[in-house]
């Protein structure tokens, strides 16, 4: 697989939460796609409700911008630092950042995520 198709997996993906576009958001994983968003909590298929995942997203906030830091591509998958920011709709900052890895299939789309971060920090900065 061309790291250029990785890469554009994981464009798509980040620039979709920033457009908090839940059809292209959706539209970039595999119909049986498996999300583990954050690791720990029970993995969700994406085709089934993660639709609603961007919903709560445009519930809350009225800006979000996810910054790739860097990104490394072995075989198949690639592992992201990211780092996200955004704004409330009630005014509020939030910064917060993880390490997703992505497997992305023959088809160049993304068959599964392992997100690792901390939802905690994210709503406490919201609730300060």
């Amino acid at each position: 697989m061309s790291t250029e198709t990785i890469e554009k997996a994981v464009a798509a993906y980040f620039s979709n939460i920033a457009a908090m576009n839940p059809e292209g958001w959706v539209n970039n994983f595999a119909e049986d796609a498996i999300s583990h968003d954050p690791v720990g909590e029970p993995p969700a298929k994406v085709h089934e409700g993660f639709r609603e995942f961007i919903g709560q997203l445009q519930a809350v906030f009225a800006k979000l911008e996810p910054t790739t830091e860097h990104i490394f591509i072995a075989s198949n998958e690639a592992a992201v630092k990211w780092t996200m920011t955004g704004v409330s709709k009630s005014g509020k900052s939030v910064k917060f950042e993880g390490i997703t890895i992505f497997e992305v299939n023959a088809e160049g789309k993304i068959q599964t995520t392992r997100a690792y971060w901390n939802p905690a920090q994210m709503i406490a900065q919201l609730r300060s």
